[in-house]
């Protein structure tokens, strides 16, 4: 493996994972692809939303057949009544990184849900957990609602309020369970910028004129494709039970959509709307982050070739700086 570029030298650790980021429909999955091409790697997803099975259309998973016989890890392997773990998926994706690592390939991470992300490439200790405490919480925003717990937090975490979309539940819980746990901020525990593992971020950029339109056409694809019949499905498997993967854009608002609240047009809008919202969620997410490498995101397919070649030269150009 001596000619794989990025190959570890003759007793050095492996090389730098690659993590391919940025907001949704700027073009991760075919620029990983390329690179994965290119690089002699195989594929850890760090999309959230694609640990679940079933969940392939409004989440834009590659199909098998779209894989181009590319090894793909940590795709289905949760069910839609169960709940995403930021815990778990570290265990899983640093497993897998050693197994790629042992058969001589490199480790690319692809994915926007930027906390799973920095758990996996960050030194992230976990705040404690009790089950009592979490029981009690959860019990409340069920009965209360979560805006009474959000305005709680707000008193005691207003940092953590002010990040933490009211309706929330899940998390305004975890917050409030930390800061009676430990007594300080949710903003202590999270993962600083210092690598666990040598890795390298390309961030794929992408301006707001070019994404939006790219993120409606997505939204009208994936409502031709099926997405209604794929929620219908899903329903009969847990979806509703789910606290994660029912408030999932586009699973959510098509729940509504079954439920009779949203006509097929309000549904498609209300799913673009919330998309170009998480869109820059996640630019804000990576964008502070000193050790992203930008490059400009693919402006159509016949441009996916030029942008990965962009992102090689930045692996390169980190890998010359590991082996050094």
């Amino acid at each position: 493996m001596s000619d794989v570029a990025g190959a570890a030298p003759a007793g050095r650790e492996a090389p730098p994972v690659i993590a391919v980021v940025g907001a949704t429909a700027t073009g991760k999955s075919a620029v990983s692809l390329g690179l994965a091409e290119a690089l002699d790697a195989e594929i850890i997803n760090g999309d959230s939303m694609q640990f679940y099975r079933g969940m392939d259309i409004g989440t834009a998973k590659l199909p098998i057949d779209g894989r181009r016989g590319i090894p793909h890890h940590e795709l289905d392997w949760l069910d839609v009544h169960e709940d995403a773990s930021v815990a778990a998926f570290q265990e899983r994706a640093r497993a897998d990184i050693d197994a790629i690592h042992a058969r001589g390939r490199r480790a690319i991470v692809v994915g926007g849900s930027g906390l799973y992300l920095r758990a996996l490439l960050d030194v992230f200790e976990f705040p404690p957990t009790d089950p009592e405490v979490r029981a009690r919480l959860e019990a409340r925003a069920e009965a209360e609602g979560p805006g009474m717990l959000h305005r709680e937090l707000a008193a005691v975490d207003p940092a953590a309020a002010a990040k933490i979309d009211a309706a929330n539940a899940k998390r305004i819980v975890r917050a409030l369970e930390i800061n009676e746990i430990t007594g300080a901020p949710m903003d202590s525990s999270l993962p600083r910028h210092a690598y666990a593992l040598p890795a390298v971020q390309v961030g794929l950029e992408l301006a707001y004129d070019v994404l939006d339109p790219r993120i409606d056409a997505r939204v009208d694809a994936m409502w031709e494709q099926g997405l209604v019949d794929e929620v219908r499905a899903l329903e009969s498997r847990g979806l509703r039970e789910g606290v994660t993967a029912r408030r999932a854009v586009g699973y959510a608002e098509t729940l509504r959509h079954l439920d009779g609240a949203l006509d097929a047009a309000e549904t498609r809008a209300l799913i673009a709307q919330h998309t170009r919202r998480l869109a820059r969620k996640q630019r804000k997410w990576f964008g502070p982050d000193p050790r992203v490498r930008w490059v400009q995101a693919p402006l159509d397919t016949a441009d996916i070739d030029r942008a990965t070649d962009d992102a090689v030269a930045q692996v390169h150009a980190a890998d010359l700086g590991w082996a050094s």
